[in-house]
């Protein structure tokens, strides 16, 4: 993208990353483009050192202990199939609620269809809260996994991921938090929330490159994994090995692109993930109260001055968000996302089921006076509209 675009997708990915990760992964491919675990050669050994580095600086951010109770992922999408059809037998019933990304709903989908779970989805009211009791409600004999999105990724609602886990710890159940819009974002500690599976992304407010991310597993947990093959070690064994994170790692890693994340997670940890989530908020704040000004705009999810993550989606009366999104891009070069964001359940809380919604998102370089721009172009735009 140029240089002046106003960029408000950050929820989708984040851009610009910092410096520190495009020279990484540049240094990575020139000096480091070895196959990690593959070879004793210095560049191999090079590689592997780039992938444990990461993980250390993942398991400090997460407070997870052992590193190798990470496995590295191309996306949030892929680690959620891991911990899912990982975890999940013939039978079992799982919990989720309405808010959950098509990357939760179309795996358990899948797998209702082919080996006969059952799914239970917790109604969210219109800002995207649950209630604890109705969880507590839905729990069954044969409840096995509980799915919490930390954050909406079209509300911007935090959810109540350590009162869950107390309660589904009392019922021996597991946990598995998708923190696709908070990992880098909102403080994560795997061990005081009570987290069992923790899905997250390298490429949103981890700063990474994208065709990155992960999955924490608790060491107690033991998973199916979704792919076999090379790793590396134990090539003499037509098993894949038990080892961790060779298990759940078949196939050569994105060296480049975790050398970057790597860097991205150093960044976030100097900046403080607190002083980041108070910049996000402080800006949808002000977005919000831009936004709310202007006759016929509706905010979704929480309302101002309530917790939620760096995300204010919202609809214009009588303005399609897809044509609306494309008058902001062309005309203001502004940067947002239209559409049902790959969340309809959410849409429907919302009650943005038949149009969508526009959503503006910001990030870690987001400005007072971009978030202002949105709302001035938004003020003109309806105002012509209307006349």
């Amino acid at each position: 993208m140029e240089k002046s675009t106003i960029y408000l997708d950050h929820a989708a990915t984040s851009w610009p990353k910092p410096p520190a990760v495009t020279e990484a992964v540049m240094q990575a491919m020139l000096n480091d483009a070895a196959n990690p675990g593959r070879g004793s050669h210095a560049m191999a050994v090079r590689a592997s050192r780039i992938l444990f580095d990461a993980r250390k600086q993942l398991g400090k951010l997460f407070n997870i202990k052992n590193p190798n109770d990470i496995a590295f992922a191309s996306n949030t999408t892929m680690a959620l199939n891991q911990a899912i059809k990982g975890w999940l037998k013939s039978g079992d019933h799982v919990i989720a609620t309405s808010v959950e990304h098509n990357s939760v709903r179309r795996p358990l989908y899948a797998l209702e269809q082919k080996i006969g779970i059952q799914v239970t989805y917790i109604e969210a009211d219109e800002r995207g809260n649950i209630k604890l009791d109705d969880v507590a409600k839905a729990i069954r004999p044969n409840t096995t996994l509980v799915i919490v999105n930390h954050s909406s990724n079209l509300l911007g609602t935090i959810m109540p991921v350590a009162d869950i886990a107390e309660m589904t710890k009392k019922y021996g159940i597991k946990l598995l938090v998708d923190a696709a819009q908070s990992a880098g974002i909102l403080p994560i500690d795997v061990k005081a929330m009570g987290i069992d599976m923790l899905a997250f992304p390298g490429h949103k407010g981890l700063l990474g490159p994208q065709g990155t991310g992960g999955l924490y597993i608790d060491p107690e947990l033991e998973l199916e994994p979704l792919l076999h093959g090379g790793t590396g070690s134990q090539s003499e064994a037509l098993e894949q090995p038990r080892v961790r994170p060779d298990r759940y790692e078949a196939g050569t890693q994105n060296t480049p692109g975790i050398a970057g994340l790597r860097m991205g997670v150093q960044h976030v940890w100097n900046e403080s993930v607190q002083s980041i989530h108070a910049k996000e908020w402080s800006l949808s704040q002000r977005l919000m109260e831009g936004l709310q000004r202007i006759p016929g705009i509706r905010l979704l999810g929480p309302a101002l001055g309530e917790q939620r993550t760096g995300i204010v989606a919202f609809d214009a009366e009588g303005i399609d968000p897809s044509e609306l999104s494309f008058i902001l891009d062309q005309h203001y070069n502004i940067a947002v996302r239209a559409g049902f964001h790959c969340t309809p359940l959410a849409h429907a809380c919302a009650g943005t089921s038949a149009t969508g919604a526009v959503r503006a998102s910001v990030g870690i370089y987001t400005t007072e006076a971009e978030v202002d721009a949105l709302a001035d172009a938004m003020q003109e735009i309806t105002s012509q509209y209307r006349a």
